[in-house]
Order: C-alpha cells, then sequence, then structure tokens
C-alpha cells in the first residue's frame, strides 16, 4: 500500500513538474518573441490648420486674419500654424517692428486662448534673407527673426519658420545657412523656441544639401518643417514662384531625409480625385514615412489648390491626413 502511495504521488509530482516546466518554456517563448519582434507602437498625430491655407479669403478681405484661431476650430482642428505675410501690420519690416510683432503676438494669443486652440508655429516671411550675402542685411535678418521668436515664446508656440533665401551659389548659401541658424539656435536655447526651415524653394528644396546645413549646425532649437509639396529647387528664368520648375528633387526621398530633424509636417495639398486621394502625392506613402521617423505631434494640413471654397480642400486633406495615419503599418 505504502508502494502504491508513493508510486502515485511521484507520477503526480512528475506530471506537476512538467505542466510548470511547459509552462515556463511557453513564458519563455513568448518572452523571446517580444524581445524579437517587439510590438510597434502606433504613434500620436493632432490637426493643425496652416494659415495659408485661407490665404485666398483673406487676402481678398472676405476673411478676416485675426479671426483664424476660430475659423480653424470651426473646421475641426485643434492647432493654428499662422503665416506673418498675411498681416499687413508686419507684413514689411521697418520702423517699430518689433513693437508692431508683439502687438499682434498678443492679439492673436488673446484670440486663440479664447478659442481654446494651441499656436502650434509661426510661418515667417519677409523678415530678412537668411542666406544673404550681404552683411549688413543678414545682421538684420536674424535680428528680426528673433522678434519673431521672442513672439512665439509670448504665444507659446514652439517653432519659428523661416526660410533660407538669399546667395544662389550652393557652396556659399551653405555656409551662410549654418552661421545664420547657429546664432538663431543658440538664442532659441534661451527663449525656449526652435528655428525650423521649410524646404520653400531654392536650395533648401534640395533636401540632401538641407540636412547637410542641419547636421553642420546639430542643435536641438534647428530643425526642419518637411512640405509635402515644396521640392522644386530651380525655376525657369530664375524665378522664386510662379515659373515652371525645371530642377525637381524627389520628393519622397527629401522626405524621408529630412524627418530626423523635423519639428512639424506640413501636409501639402493640391487636387483630390474621386476617392478623395491626392492626385500628385501618395500620402500614404508620405506618412507612413512620417510614422517611421518616429515623430510624434501636429500634422498641419495646408491646401493650395484650385477649389473656389479653400474649406472644402481643407476638409479633404485633413480626411485624407487622418485616413493614412488609420492605415499606417
Amino acid at each position: 500500500m505504502k508502494k502504491y502511495l508513493l508510486g502515485t504521488f511521484l507520477c503526480a509530482f512528475a506530471l506537476i513538474s512538467c505542466k510548470t516546466d511547459q509552462k515556463k518554456e511557453v513564458d519563455n517563448a513568448s518572452a523571446k518573441a517580444e524581445v524579437e519582434n517587439p510590438q510597434k507602437a502606433m504613434p500620436t498625430f493632432k490637426h493643425s490648420l496652416a494659415q495659408w491655407s485661407l490665404h485666398k479669403p483673406f487676402q481678398d478681405g472676405t476673411m478676416d486674419p485675426m479671426e483664424f484661431p476660430q475659423i480653424a476650430k470651426d473646421l475641426g482642428f485643434t492647432g493654428v500654424e499662422y503665416v506673418t505675410q498675411l498681416y499687413p501690420s508686419v507684413a514689411e519690416v521697418g520702423t517699430d517692428y518689433k513693437e508692431r510683432v508683439m502687438k499682434l503676438a498678443n492679439d492673436l494669443n488673446d484670440k486663440a486662448t479664447a478659442a481654446g486652440m494651441d499656436n502650434v508655429l509661426i510661418m515667417v516671411d519677409h523678415a530678412g534673407e537668411l542666406a544673404d550675402p550681404d552683411p549688413k542685411k543678414l545682421e538684420e535678418a536674424i535680428a528680426n527673426h528673433k522678434i519673431w521668436m521672442d513672439a512665439a515664446k509670448l504665444m507659446g508656440a514652439h517653432s519659428v519658420r523661416a526660410n533660407l533665401f538669399g546667395e544662389l551659389d550652393p557652396v556659399k548659401w551653405h555656409a551662410l545657412s549654418v552661421a545664420s541658424l547657429k546664432e538663431l539656435g543658440a538664442y532659441g536655447k534661451e527663449v525656449g523656441v526652435n528655428v525650423i526651415i521649410e524646404n520653400h524653394g531654392g536650395w533648401s528644396s534640395d533636401g540632401e544639401k538641407l540636412v547637410a546645413v542641419m547636421k553642420e549646425v546639430n542643435m536641438e532649437t534647428v530643425g526642419v518643417l518637411p512640405d509635402f509639396g515644396n521640392f522644386c529647387v530651380k525655376r525657369e528664368g530664375g524665378e522664386r514662384w510662379g515659373a515652371p520648375c525645371v530642377l525637381e528633387y524627389d520628393t519622397y526621398k527629401g522626405i524621408e531625409e529630412m524627418m530626423p530633424y523635423a519639428k512639424g509636417v506640413s501636409a501639402k495639398s493640391y487636387n483630390f480625385d474621386e476617392n478623395g486621394n491626392e492626385t500628385k502625392l501618395d500620402y500614404q506613402r508620405l506618412m507612413q514615412i512620417v510614422a517611421d521617423s518616429g515623430f510624434e505631434g501636429y500634422v498641419g494640413t495646408e491646401y493650395e489648390g484650385p477649389l473656389e471654397d479653400p474649406k472644402e480642400g481643407i476638409a479633404l486633406t485633413k480626411a485624407l491626413v487622418q485616413k493614412s495615419i488609420d492605415n499606417l503599418k
């Protein structure tokens, strides 16, 4: 009887030990699989509206640019991206420029607060060229951009978008751009605001050359604003805008090169097919590049097409951005 009981006990113990060992093997295999194939976390994106999407009604007087935060909210956005050239009081530099800029910043901040909107960034135009070969003009341009960085700080915007126009020779352009951005980046550390460069014509639309500038500057407060649509490097007759493009950089290559330095994304659009897809740009491919880079935060809708009512184009663009986000792999 004792032998029988001992035998039964040993069999039961062996069975339990076997099950325990099997469970450990399963747990170990699961843990190994998680290490070898970690589950990809989906990035978090939000929708901001680039003010240029409404530049026609703002410029023809049918909309008031001071009401932009409320307009953007009504269109379903939570963040706004301002364009300085749409505000006549600061469209040109000159006497009392800083006072005019800071007054506008105060007023717009009040409007954004009342509408419950995030001030995301300020796109600065007509404040001087940051690759200007004229030392005096370059100094003035840097000083003017510092004023806008002060405005961004007041408004709680994380960045000021600047342009690298000026010098045409690529080697000299590189050196001037690096020097300007290092000075602005140092100021950005003081005020807690980034200066970011958009691919916006000229050598800034050459992804490789723009990234070379970023690598040499190598500052946390200096980055880029990749735009899905601005990769024309040279236009016919040397024109900056409007003329046919004669040298275009590859969009997807450019976005992929720029994303490691991105502090924002500008989802440009022009035309749509019957399925709501952009006719020129593969949005799914572009947003996958954005997501794979690890970028998170606001993606700016920027419609620049021919629809009579730009609000229609804005809605189509925002929907396409969201559809692309929903289909990320």
